[in-house]
């Protein structure tokens, strides 16, 4: 029988408190303390992992202090910088076109807005949202690996796009906690509901979820 969209939402609202009570501490792994820093190291995240981005960013944090030194960063310098987070000639040109972008349009600062943030060179949805929701405080889905594996396990979405899936969970789940809740489906994902070996017996959404697939006690 097919699940209503009401009766999803009010399943999403229950999914929601009990991963509140589960992982009291999610919050965004990445480290930063303004929104350039964020939005590069969201850049860097890509394909890569926030533990191994966070290892990258204090020296680059501390040698390109605003968008201006960004955009003036020399491409084959910046390459070898950022080589470890792979993607690293992708990732070094996306970065300067992000900054001179920011210096051109925006006087050197991050802008609020989501149409603004994605029309910036290497900024998608997901990245653009990650800033909103972390260096903005508005609310936000960020859709990264983990949120699109365990939002389609719960069938909360289900596409193979992840801006689709973003706009599926947009009409699901509470408004008011929309960055909250993508912080709980990140580490859900990371501590229980992981790719290969989800440990479904002891997960605290067991009971809200319908994944057929579910792992057992061996």
């Amino acid at each position: 029988m097919r699940e209503s969209l009401q009766a999803k939402r009010a399943r999403a609202r229950k999914i929601v408190r009990a991963l509140r009570k589960a992982y009291p501490d999610a919050r965004i792994a990445l480290d930063f303390s303004n929104p350039l820093e964020l939005l590069v190291a969201t850049i860097l995240a890509a394909q890569c992992t926030d533990e191994r981005v966070n290892m990258v960013t204090p020296a680059l944090f501390a040698k390109y202090r605003t968008a201006r030194d960004w955009a003036q960063a020399d491409l084959a310098t910046l390459e070898r910088e950022i080589h470890s987070t792979g993607f690293y000639r992708a990732k070094a040109r996306a970065l300067v076109g992000m900054a001179r972008t920011l210096v051109e349009r925006h006087g050197g600062a991050v802008p609020r807005t989501r149409d603004e943030l994605t029309a910036l060179p290497g900024v998608g949805l997901k990245t653009a949202n990650v800033v909103l929701g972390n260096a903005f405080d508005q609310q936000a889905i960020a859709v990264d690996t983990h949120v699109f594996r365990v939002s389609q396990r719960l069938r909360l979405a289900r596409s193979e796009d992840a801006d689709e899936i973003h706009d599926q969970l947009v009409n699901v789940l509470p408004r008011r906690e929309w960055t909250l809740t993508t912080h709980l489906l990140t580490t859900h994902g990371r501590r229980a509901c992981s790719a290969r070996k989800p440990a479904c017996p002891v997960c605290p959404v067991r009971t809200l979820c319908p994944w057929p697939d579910k792992t057992r006690i061996r």
